[in-house]
């Protein structure tokens, strides 16, 4: 099972094993697992089960390679990088695997800041939001965790009428400012999604997917002559694709 995997990327970086695997670090294959995390949010959301099996290989096998640079450097082992996260599971869930029948998700937030603090890392409610998560999903979860601290507004009116005034501020702003009005606008708008009870990346990756089907349409219905059609012939091939579907 994952012993072969190990095996494989041993040989790989091992002496005549691959000079490209072998001359890689955590940050130069950073990207990779990025992409692969995306590939397999991409797999559960077309429910391609064939697919998900094949992209959570290609995810396992980052971990595998983190650790074996890891391990180069003497920093750790892919055992221990497990062991660690079984200690982890144990330690948060102490309703099921201890003797605190309390326990539940909301002490899971508590337990996460109770080990920030024991690393001496930052223990204020906004610490340990990944800086590399896509923007909108850090948004959200900015929100949710000033949300748990009472920083929020009690219902989605608030959120709307933000968008408003920050829609005001950009229309106001000069060149100087209008990139970050911008950006309060989109923060308002993942806001007032998360009130609604609409996780905003999703929301916006279904919008990507809806826009390429549809504009593949137009492609489709034009041929060869698409990009030579001026823009009301494109728009009337477009409310041809949104009737569609």
């Amino acid at each position: 099972m994952i012993e072969r995997l190990v095996a494989i990327m041993a040989r790989l970086r091992g002496p005549g094993g691959c000079k490209w695997d072998h001359a890689q670090s955590w940050s130069t294959i950073a990207p990779y697992t990025i992409e692969e995390a995306y590939e397999v949010a991409d797999a559960i959301a077309r429910d391609d089960a064939a697919d998900l099996k094949d992209e959570l290989g290609d995810l396992l096998l980052q971990v595998v390679f983190h650790a074996a640079i890891a391990e180069d450097r003497g920093a750790f082992t892919l055992v221990e990088v497990v062991d660690g996260i079984c200690d982890k599971m144990e330690r948060r869930h102490p309703h099921i695997f201890g003797d605190d029948p309390t326990g539940g998700h909301h002490r899971w937030e508590q337990l996460k800041a109770a080990e920030r603090a024991a690393k001496g890392a930052d223990a204020g409610a906004l610490a340990g939001v990944a800086l590399g998560l896509p923007g909108l999903l850090r948004a959200e979860k900015l929100q949710k965790r000033a949300a748990r601290v009472g920083f929020d507004w009690p219902d989605p009116a608030g959120p709307r009428a933000k968008i408003d005034e920050e829609l005001a501020e950009i229309e106001a702003a000069d060149d100087t400012t209008r990139a970050e009005e911008v950006g309060d606008l989109l923060f308002s708008v993942v806001n007032w999604s998360r009130h609604l009870g609409i996780a905003p990346e999703d929301a916006l990756r279904a919008a990507n997917a809806k826009f390429e089907h549809r504009f593949a349409a137009m492609e489709a219905d034009a041929g060869d002559a698409f990009v030579g059609l001026d823009l009301d012939s494109k728009e009337a091939l477009w409310a041809k694709a949104k009737l569609a579907r």
